[in-house]
């Protein structure tokens, strides 16, 4: 049986992959044969094939949950290929994958302007992250532009929400922050969370940092969430006519699939990912591992490092 993550691009060859010092990289895999597989969490996977017999090197994937491939054979960087999906990781035997760092998930939509959507805030970069009129469309080309929490026009854009790739995975979006990164170290960067209680253990999510927040606490990422709560600013009021406090709670927002259906239809089903994709996950703890940003966060932001 061979791993369950294919080449869609039909990449080959380890030149295109981001290898770390340690001969493990995200976003690969390598081809042949496995030699047997177990449910073992990312950072477990190397050491899980040091210690099986005739295990040469690994991949590890979300399929079931976390599972490590073992495979045998002479392999080297060269024998890797890029994928798609950047929350597989391979590996060299001996070798371990990046060690991830515990934190917490909120949830939060207040259609401001994030903040990393003013110039100057990705350091050595003119890059921002893109902000919409107040129509949540029509893209604003001014990071000047005053946000709509302060009666300017900038908003975040409709685009800005999580989605489902696939059962075990989901891209998004965050405000957040990490010890020791300054908000221009941390803004447009991406992470990798795996979920470690709840509803949606084991499950991952990819987010791209947008934005920052007095509120946020240490290693604490607040997922931009339609209906999540406005939080301390609402910039729905103005933008979309919601009622003072939000769409249901000021903190937590709706609490129900259905109250989804009281959001405008532009921004819905980003609701309805908390409820289906999410499992109506109340603020569950996870892991997170800095990763390169998958293409497609960076086309909804315009944003990348």
């Amino acid at each position: 049986m061979v791993c369950g993550v294919t080449d869609s691009a039909g990449n080959s060859g380890g030149g295109s992959i981001a290898w770390n010092g340690n001969n493990w990289a995200m976003g690969c895999d390598f081809k042949g044969k496995n030699l047997s597989s177990a449910q073992v969490p990312a950072e477990d996977c190397g050491g899980k094939c040091a210690a099986t017999q005739g295990c040469t090197h690994f991949t590890w994937t979300t399929f079931n949950g976390g599972t490590c491939w073992m495979k045998q054979g002479p392999a080297s960087k060269d024998d890797a290929y890029a994928i798609v999906d950047i929350s597989t990781v391979c590996g060299l035997v001996g070798q371990t994958p990046p060690t991830g760092q515990a934190g917490t998930t909120t949830r939060y939509w207040d259609c401001c302007k994030p903040s990393c959507s003013w110039p100057g805030k990705v350091s050595g970069s003119n890059a921002f992250v893109q902000t919409c009129s107040k129509d949540g469309f029509s893209v604003l080309t001014n990071p000047n532009a005053g946000s709509g929490c302060d009666g300017g026009e900038a908003f975040v854009c409709n685009i800005q929400r999580p989605w489902a790739v696939n059962d075990q995975l989901a891209y998004g979006f965050a405000a957040a922050t990490i010890p020791g990164l300054s908000e221009q170290d941390r803004c447009c960067s991406c992470y990798k969370l795996v979920f470690t209680n709840g509803p949606v253990q084991g499950k991952t999510m990819i987010v791209q940092v947008t934005n920052s927040g007095s509120d946020v606490n240490p290693n604490q990422f607040d997922l931009q969430i339609p209906g999540g709560g406005v939080g301390k600013f609402n910039g729905c009021q103005s933008q979309w006519n919601a009622p003072q406090d939000g769409w249901g709670s000021r903190y937590g927002g709706v609490s129900s699939r259905q109250e989804c259906d009281n959001l405008p239809p532009q921004i819905r089903d980003g609701c309805y990912f908390r409820f289906d994709w999410f499992r109506g996950a109340d603020n569950p703890s996870m892991t997170y591992y800095k990763v390169q940003c998958p293409a497609e966060l960076i086309g909804f932001t315009g944003c990348s490092r």
